[in-house]
Formats: structure tokens, C-alpha cells, sequence
């Protein structure tokens, strides 16, 4: 692995297109990871969305928040650069994701999770609350959540709309169809081609499975008693997201104690991205509050 020279635009911080992809091996696994911005302080675990590498994080978004933070983004287990086979539940994310900051030698961290992530950041949460001091959740919902398990079947016709349209399936399922929901699908989607070199591998059709299967059990499961949540946690989606839909969102910062909601206008699943500058600003300000 080549350390890159980190003195470059960035001042002294290296852009999150250029951050070497390492791997830490956990239980016999290897999990594939990416780590920038300052090595001070509590650091930033970044939890992806369904089918999602490293290279499906949002560089405007992970780069705005290293600019004063340690962000970590990783591979859940059988995706991308990460081995094995991909979990079937969420709590076994979750499992995998303990296991791996303890494994990084992180005794507390700060979580972001965004949809699926979101699931995952909620059970690390909730099984090990000594290591966890705040918690951002986007685009995402509470076990036996409004919707959750009919994911699969809003999101299959308009990947096959993305494949007919020749356009990448976010296109459809992160972003609003009006003229700023396409504005910002565009901008979001040429971000995430920013990095040219050693790129991550897409997710296999089996991960892609599993993975759904692991979301629409946690839409099925018995909700969490979310009341138990200590840490200060952030609740962030757009107004129109079909995926997890809003409601969950309303619902997530009604059963956490004292969770700060934001809902953005005019924006889907994908409102984080819609509005990465805010959501930076407004994340960095809520995680150093």
C-alpha cells in the first residue's frame, strides 16, 4: 500500500479520492477501510447504505467532516474489499462493526449511520453504549419501522428504470424528481466519481441479497426500546424519501430522548447528499456541541 502525499490542495489533509484503502483482519476476517482527516480526538464511524462500497460514500460530505474530524468508512462484511459473506441481519452488522472499532483500537466513538447504516449505528448503540458518545442517523428508521420491509419492492423497478435510462439507480431512489432533486442527483453522482485510482469493488448480486434480506427482517423485527439511547443523537432526512420513508425519521426522534430532527425541504433519501454542505456544518456543530 502506498502512503500518498498528503501535502496537496488539502492543505495537510489527504481528499477522501486519494485516501488508501487498508484492511484490518477481525475474527479471521479482513475488513477494508478508509481513515482521514486529523488522528486527534473521537472519531467519526460512517455507516453506508444497502449495496453501498467505499466509494458510495459522498466525498463532499466525508471530506467537510475531516476537515475537523478522524473519519473512519468501512466495508460491512462480504462487500467490497471486506471478506466473508455478507450478514443476514442487522445485528450481526452491528456485531461485526463493534468488534471492528474495537479492533482499531477506538475505545469511544461517534456514529453516522445513513439508511442501512442508520439500522446498524442504532444496534451498535443499543449493545455497546460505553462506546459510543454521539449519534447521527439519515435517512433511516427504527426496527419494525413504517415501510422498512418493502424496500425491495420500491426499489426494483426503479433500478430497472436506471438500467433502461442509463442512469445510476440513485438517480431515482435517493433524490426528489423536481428540478432541484435532479440538480443535486447529478452533482452527487459525479462526486462519487471523483476517485480515479484503486476504486473499491462493487457489491455481487448475492451481497446485494443477503443484504436486502438483513433490512427486511429489521423492518419486520419487534421495535427496540430506543428510550435506553443515551447519547445525544441527530436525526437527519429529506421530506420526500421513498425508501425509508419520513415518517420513520419523525418517529426515531419522538422514541430517542432529546434527538434533534431535521427534515429537509424538497429532498428524498438521499438529503444528506441533496444538502451536504449543511448537513456537514450542521453535523460538525451537533458532534463538537
Amino acid at each position: 500500500m502506498t502512503l500518498l502525499d498528503t501535502h496537496n490542495h488539502f492543505g495537510s489533509q489527504t481528499p477522501f479520492s486519494k485516501a488508501a484503502n487498508q484492511s484490518i483482519t477481525v475474527d479471521g476476517v479482513s475488513f477494508a477501510y478508509r481513515d482521514v482527516g486529523p488522528k486527534t480526538g473521537v472519531p467519526l464511524v460512517v455507516f453506508n447504505h444497502w449495496g453501498a462500497v467505499l466509494d458510495n460514500f459522498d466525498p463532499g460530505i466525508i471530506d467537510g467532516l475531516a476537515k475537523k474530524r478522524r473519519v473512519i468508512t468501512t466495508d460491512y462484511r462480504g462487500i467490497g474489499g471486506s471478506e466473508g459473506s455478507a450478514p443476514l441481519t442487522v445485528g450481526e452488522m452491528a456485531d461485526d462493526a463493534i468488534s471492528l472499532i474495537r479492533a482499531l483500537g477506538v475505545d469511544k466513538a461517534d456514529l453516522l449511520g445513513f439508511s442501512l447504516g442508520g439500522f446498524v449505528a442504532q444496534d451498535i448503540a443499543l449493545k455497546a453504549p460505553e462506546r459510543v458518545r454521539r449519534l447521527i442517523l439519515t435517512g433511516t428508521g427504527p426496527a419494525g419501522g413504517t415501510g422498512i420491509d418493502r424496500v425491495g419492492p420500491v426499489s426494483w423497478p426503479l433500478m430497472i428504470k436506471g438500467l433502461l435510462t442509463l442512469r445510476d439507480p440513485k438517480f431515482y431512489l435517493f433524490f426528489t424528481s423536481t428540478a432541484n432533486g435532479r440538480q443535486a442527483a447529478s452533482a452527487f453522482l459525479k462526486r462519487l466519481k471523483e476517485r480515479q485510482q484503486d476504486r473499491d469493488k462493487g457489491p455481487t448480486p448475492r451481497a446485494l441479497l443477503r443484504q436486502l434480506k438483513a433490512i427486511r427482517a429489521w423492518g419486520k423485527q419487534a421495535p427496540q426500546d430506543l428510550a435506553r439511547l443515551r447519547a445525544p443523537t441527530l436525526i437527519v432526512n429529506g421530506d420526500s424519501d421513498i425508501m425509508v420513508p419520513t415518517v420513520n425519521s419523525v418517529a426515531l426522534s419522538n422514541r430517542i430522548p432529546d434527538a434533534q430532527l431535521i427534515i429537509y425541504p424538497d429532498a428524498g433519501h438521499g438529503g444528506i447528499f441533496q444538502h451536504h454542505a449543511d448537513f456537514v456544518a450542521k453535523a460538525l456543530a451537533f458532534l463538537e456541541a
